[in-house]
């Protein structure tokens, strides 16, 4: 990537403002950006510079991780559509990459971070009512249908691997926030927008399943447990969605 430098932009502006700049200039210059799509640019910086302000960040070497996720949180919170809030992300994203590939810092704080989900649709050629036909398989009337109908809603809103749905713990469900913190392949986390439905179903399961189906020592904070107690295992999963895809 070709450095850019000896800006009017840049003599005017110091640390987090000048980093800003800096990619602003080389979108409109190298990446040659719409002036619509540098206007929205423009809008998710001004954002997240304000909301790093608030943090008394001055530059991007200072920004963890956790601010990101923060910052995430504070648009959740304004109820943006996940399309908006994965096209900040996305701007931030390329931000923070471009400064790693300036040599302006050797810190990528987005690096394990996922937008969420543009649309909530499962994996394949399955249209939006296949897949309401699948949620609403299981027997709610029965512990174990409202359990399942929880499993299939959160693999849905989420966009989880199967490896992630059943490593879950309670403690990882941010109701109040509408967010879920996944650990993913490496043991790298990440926290990810959950909806509504999925919400309501997790909270039927606790209070109406999951205290039926506890063990003290072996359930431990594990959110989706078998009839035992225990952590479900991949290949449950795999045939209980096998089983209502069929249905």
């Amino acid at each position: 990537m070709k450095k850019l430098s000896g800006s009017s932009t840049q003599k005017r502006a110091t640390g987090l403002s000048r980093q800003l700049d800096l990619y602003k200039e080389f979108l409109r210059l190298e990446k040659n950006v719409s002036d619509h799509t540098l206007a929205s640019y423009r809008f998710d910086f001004q954002k997240y510079g304000s909301f790093l302000a608030t943090a008394s960040i001055s530059d991007a070497d200072d920004i963890t991780e956790t601010l990101v996720s923060d910052f995430v949180r504070s648009l959740n919170r304004r109820n943006l559509s996940a399309r908006s809030i994965a096209r900040t992300l996305s701007a931030i994203r390329g931000f923070h990459r471009f400064l790693l590939g300036e040599g302006e810092t050797t810190n990528d704080p987005t690096e394990n971070l996922d937008a969420p989900k543009k649309t909530r649709n499962l994996p394949g050629v399955l249209t939006i009512a296949e897949i309401d036909k699948i949620l609403t398989q299981p027997n709610t009337k029965r512990l174990l249908g409202v359990r399942d109908r929880a499993i299939l809603e959160t693999l849905y809103a989420c966009g989880l691997r199967v490896s992630e749905l059943i490593s879950l713990k309670q403690s990882d469900i941010q109701f109040g926030e509408g967010l879920v913190l996944v650990f993913g392949k490496g043991s790298k986390e990440r926290l990810v927008p959950i909806g509504k439905s999925a919400r309501l179903w997790i909270e039927k399961y606790q209070k109406r399943t999951r205290i039926h189906l506890r063990r003290e020592k072996k359930s431990q904070d594990v959110l989706f447990l078998n009839s035992r107690g225990s952590k479900l295992s991949r290949m449950a999963i795999w045939k209980m969605i096998a089983k209502y895809a069929a249905s």
